[in-house]
């Protein structure tokens, strides 16, 4: 046994190799899973703020229309529907970009 050297057989050292790699591929595939589940969870939250923003401004739009409306015309004449729905989207939109660009400044990444 003095004169033998310990030599891995090319059989071996691949095998040796590829488990190697395959702990790599671990490694990287958990990183990638704690990266998704953080994304998903931001997502998740602006999801969130974002229903409850359009939930408030779409009844703040339905509120300043009621009250802009009041009872001035008289009962039989038809009201023009497709002005304010067009002015409730112009107020709604405006709501929608402004308390977004104000949210995307204080929520840290």
């Amino acid at each position: 046994m003095l004169g033998k050297t310990n030599q891995l057989s090319p059989l071996e050292s691949r095998k040796q190799l590829l488990i190697a790699e395959s702990e790599l591929n671990r490694a990287r595939l958990a990183e990638e899973w704690q990266t998704l589940t953080r994304v998903v969870g931001v997502i998740a939250h602006r999801a969130k703020v974002a229903t409850a923003w359009a939930s408030a401004s779409a009844l703040l739009a339905g509120g300043v229309s009621a009250w802009r409306r009041g009872s001035s015309a008289p009962a039989t004449a038809k009201p023009p529907w497709f002005p304010k729905i067009l002015s409730g989207a112009r107020m709604a939109s405006s709501l929608w970009f402004a308390f977004r660009a104000r949210g995307e400044k204080a929520e840290p990444n």
